[in-house]
């Protein structure tokens, strides 16, 4: 189960993450996810638990829990929308 976290402090990294859930079960992945201009934390990540027991479980412990002076926001995430234009320009001939 893949979880979306939200409201993480800008210095907290994936393997901080990894280990924060790890407490709740196998983490498969932590990526906390990075601005390519800045090269900084956007301030959200997402965590790959090894089951959704495991996921459900890090939810109902982190959800609301405070990491480095802020409250997380956990739930599972939600897949990726394609809105079909493929990110170039969408020029008609």
């Amino acid at each position: 189960m893949t979880l979306y976290v939200g409201n993480i402090d800008f210095k907290v990294t994936s393997e901080d993450l990894a280990d924060i859930f790890s407490d709740f079960g196998k983490v498969v992945s932590a990526k906390v996810i990075i601005d390519k201009d800045t090269n900084r934390s956007k301030g959200f990540a997402f965590v790959e638990m090894g089951s959704s027991q495991e996921g459900r479980n890090a939810i109902s412990n982190l959800n609301g829990a405070m990491v480095e002076g802020r409250s997380l926001k956990v739930n599972e995430a939600r897949p990726k929308v394609s809105n079909g234009n493929g990110g170039g320009f969408n020029k008609k001939y």
